[in-house]
């Protein structure tokens, strides 16, 4: 990976991650002070409640990713400490994708008169499931990639042997 990848990558990382807290920030501030400055249809509070979870899901999944990519940049990424993290992504984009079907059901009983809303919206919540298997399989051929390079070492240390 090369060096201005890296620092794009961890440029738009931090901006999320400094993003998302600043939104969490204000999100727990409206509901420990109890100042409301909207008043909307939708229940507010566990729209806001559910916004501070999905951002969280974010965090660690940007948390995650920045150190897979310290990994790559170390050229450690083909070991199995490297699980962990790619583990956790799919973590995320899981309960990402849980916290979006509960913005579907809080948003679902304002749809009665046009529940193509929340069909669609239940739809993307599948997509977003779609990207954590995608994650998923990513993640057997970093399995793969590793049981190679374990089997590669091995028969390098058995040649230097025989040398």
């Amino acid at each position: 990976m090369g060096q201005l990848a890296v620092r794009a990558l961890r440029a738009v990382l931090g901006v999320v991650l400094v993003g998302t807290v600043l939104i969490q920030a204000g999100m727990v501030w409206v509901l420990v002070s109890g100042n409301d400055p909207e008043d909307g249809k939708l229940p507010l509070t566990a729209m806001r409640v559910i916004t501070i979870l999905g951002m969280a899901s974010v965090q660690v999944a940007v948390v995650c990713v920045w150190r897979l990519v310290a990994m790559v940049r170390r050229g450690t990424v083909f070991t199995h400490a490297a699980f962990r993290y790619v583990d956790g992504v799919i973590g995320a984009i899981v309960a990402a994708a849980l916290v979006w079907f509960a913005v579907t059901g809080v948003n679902a009983p304002g749809q009665r008169e046009d529940p193509g809303v929340t069909v669609i919206m239940a739809g993307i919540g599948v997509a977003i499931l779609g990207v954590a298997l995608i994650v998923l399989v990513l993640r057997m051929l970093l399995a793969q990639a590793v049981a190679r390079d374990v089997e590669a070492t091995r028969m390098q240390a058995e040649l230097d042997e025989v040398i």
